[in-house]
């Protein structure tokens, strides 16, 4: 069986062959079918605790009676919708299976073997599969504060740059960039360098002087701002995210986007959940206090996190994490370690509820006393 599959290997694209998958958070069925527990706490995959929309829910039956039809593969109604939130031309919307799918048509129209994919250490996953997939070669600039330092970034631009990436704010880290700094590193970069900013979790952030990138379209054609409505919004099982771009590079997107890539039922969820922005502030109201809870915590036991402004926030447990989070889940709680990040003794956690986050702060406290 090795030899066959060590031969299917040398069949595979050269950018394939030493990727390795993206690991999910682990999901509670697996937990509990594993280890015979019951009544498991998820806080690995930055989920919101208070599920989505009752409007989003709605929406969502009401689809139900059209299941065995192909969606409207152009979206039109939920770009539309997008579109007045933005104020934005819908023909500047591109539709996504997630956010990751739009990261990943970026990549295929824009990269290729020769071009250089730029991105922070401790960037999100996502960025590098999507690059190495198509045989790109990856610049990762060394991180200041677990975060992005942009003069490095813009010091490794050169000739062979495509791409550039930047989460804000960022994952598995939560630090963020203000506005000056990263319209700043935008300006000056070369017109045929194209710059995505990721937003996947910008609801959830109240600083004053953080940016919301989508206002710049249009002095920077080479921008592309994505987002998502997996985290706030709470559909995270749907899978449906966007970009907003220039209508150029929405253009091209859309010749490497797979027909039907947005099911009806996340059409019409996502339509419904912009409409119910209470639900939104209940929602980050709700992020806030837990990430009081947590990090409040972490301090009175003595443990160094990363300052976060999503819904999650990086907990340095002072010794290898995989250890830990194998205790924290015989206790039925999954956090999520972040060594494939270059963060060995770090777990990400999600913030929960204000039970759950107990609940796992008890267990961490437990597991780290032994």
């Amino acid at each position: 069986m090795s030899d066959r599959a060590n031969q299917f290997i040398e069949l595979a694209v050269p950018g394939v062959t030493n990727l390795k998958p993206y690991v999910p958070g682990k999901p509670i069925s697996e937990l509990e079918r594993e280890l015979g527990i019951r009544d498991s706490v998820k806080l690995a995959s930055n989920e919101n605790p208070l599920g989505c929309s009752e409007k989003a829910k709605a929406a969502i039956l009401d689809e139900l009676g059209g299941v065995a039809l192909y969606p409207d593969g152009g979206g039109v109604e939920l770009r539309a919708a997008l579109a007045e939130k933005h104020a934005i031309d819908p023909n500047r919307i591109t539709l996504g299976n997630g956010s990751n799918d739009v990261l990943d048509m970026i990549a295929r129209v824009f990269l290729a073997p020769g071009y250089e994919s730029l991105f922070s250490q401790y960037a999100f996953a996502v960025y590098p599969i999507s690059s190495q997939a198509v045989g790109a070669t990856l610049n990762i600039a060394p991180a200041r504060e677990y975060g992005h330092d942009l003069e490095e970034m813009a010091n490794r631009v050169g000739d062979k740059t495509r791409v550039v990436w930047i989460a804000n704010p960022n994952n598995p880290t939560g630090t963020w960039l203000n506005g000056e700094e990263l319209e700043g590193f935008i300006a000056a970069l070369p017109a045929n360098v194209i710059v995505v900013v990721d937003e996947a979790y910008i609801e959830y952030v109240d600083e004053p002087d953080y940016p919301d990138a989508s206002q710049w379209l249009d002095r920077y054609p080479n921008l592309i701002v994505t987002r998502t409505f997996s985290k706030s919004y709470g559909l995270a099982s749907l899978r449906v995210g966007y970009g907003l771009a220039h209508a150029d590079i929405t253009d091209l997107l859309n010749r490497v986007r797979q027909p039907f890539n947005v099911n009806s039922m996340a059409l019409a969820a996502a339509r419904a959940a912009l409409e119910d922005q209470a639900f939104i502030r209940q929602s980050v109201e709700m992020n806030r206090k837990g990430m009081q809870q947590l990090t409040s915590a972490f301090e009175s036991m003595g443990l160094e996190y990363i300052p976060s402004v999503g819904n999650f926030v990086t907990v340095d447990v002072g010794r290898p994490a995989a250890e830990v989070d194998q205790a924290l889940l015989r206790a039925g709680c999954i956090t999520r370690p972040v060594g494939n990040y270059g963060l060995p003794n770090h777990l990400r956690i999600t913030v929960g509820a204000e039970a759950d986050n107990k609940r796992v702060l008890s267990a961490l406290k437990e597991a780290l006393a032994v």
